[in-house]
């Protein structure tokens, strides 16, 4: 049998984070041993362990994994798509608009009963507006969407929306603005099965679409003219994979927080460990980003113990000098 080095890679990082999952699972204020997890199985252990396992880490670990999972996906999808290498949720401004949606929501809500769907709602609303607007300022007649001036416009829409934020969390209660406050800064704060079930239902309809359009990708990640000598309808498939990256990154954003940099660090390491082929490259960079989130929150949680230091931070420490690093090698 011929050695396929894409598939052993995909399977080496499937492997690594089942691996840091089952660690995360079993550290913690209360050190729970992995008998002590065969046991809740058979039910030979105390409902508190049960409680400590299935009920706190094991969605608080799921709920990091599908995020940086999302968020991953959604980077390499706006790099493929905007033929561009800084091309990232964040960057963009997808996640502060996310994050000013929400924001919105709960200082207009303050002090009322909502849906726990509401918060998912405004964040995919957020995202899609910002993304249009970024997109709009981006545009020229002659030239399409700029590359250099998506990046641009991205950051500095992110930047006038993170300031507003700043501005309405003035006008919140104590305990709200700690919230946002953790929001902003990437704390995986949606740890209940509601919310895991919330962002596994938008990879569930997402995912399937992307999958379906890697061939598609594959042709994207050319130059215009190439793709549209193949006969890609550039607005159309452009349209549903910017929709498949917003929502994607919005409903990660809504669970995990307004985490930067996964989207850009994920795509960049997959295609540098398996290539350009998005079918190769898609599911990897799926993978390292939950591992990558999973990492920096299990950090988060237990190094700094009794305080927790946000996943976003930590992610922030990886990524941001690896983006100073793509800024300096890249032309585009």
């Amino acid at each position: 049998m011929k050695f396929n080095r894409p598939v052993f890679i995909i399977m080496t990082a499937a492997a690594l984070l089942v691996a840091v999952s089952i660690f995360s699972l079993h550290i913690g204020f209360t050190a729970i041993g992995v008998t002590d997890t065969i046991g809740v199985l058979f039910g030979e252990t105390d409902s508190m362990t049960e409680s400590i396992l299935f009920g706190i880490r094991l969605p608080r670990i799921l709920a990091a994994i599908l995020s940086g999972m999302a968020l991953a996906v959604s980077g390499m999808l706006l790099q493929s798509v905007m033929q561009n290498s800084l091309a990232d949720s964040g960057i963009m401004g997808i996640n502060s608009g996310a994050g000013l949606f929400v924001v919105l929501v709960l200082f207009l809500l303050e002090g009322f009963e909502y849906s726990l769907f509401i918060i998912p709602a405004a964040a995919f609303t957020g995202g899609l507006v910002v993304a249009v607007t970024v997109l709009f300022l981006s545009y020229r007649n002659s030239l399409g969407v700029q590359p250099i001036r998506l990046v641009l416009n991205g950051i500095a829409v992110g930047a006038g929306i993170s300031a507003l934020m700043i501005v309405l969390s003035l006008l919140i209660s104590h305990e709200t603005y700690q919230f946002v406050a953790g929001f902003l800064a990437g704390t995986i704060w949606g740890t209940s099965w509601p919310h895991v079930s919330i962002i596994a239902a938008g990879l569930i309809l997402f995912i399937p679409v992307v999958s379906s359009k890697i061939s598609v990708l594959n042709i994207l990640s050319m130059n215009t003219l190439n793709a549209i000598s193949l006969g890609v309808d550039l607005k159309k498939e452009r349209l549903i994979l910017l929709v498949c990256a917003v929502g994607l990154a919005s409903v990660s954003v809504s669970v995990s927080g307004a985490i930067a940099f996964v989207g850009l660090v994920a795509p960049h390491l997959s295609r540098r460990l398996v290539g350009v082929d998005h079918k190769f490259a898609m599911p990897l960079s799926a993978l390292s980003g939950g591992l990558l989130v999973l990492i920096a929150d299990t950090i988060g949680r237990t190094l700094f113990f009794p305080e927790a230091l946000p996943a976003g931070v930590i992610v922030a420490i990886i990524g941001a000098p690896y983006f100073i690093y793509l800024l300096m090698t890249t032309d585009s």
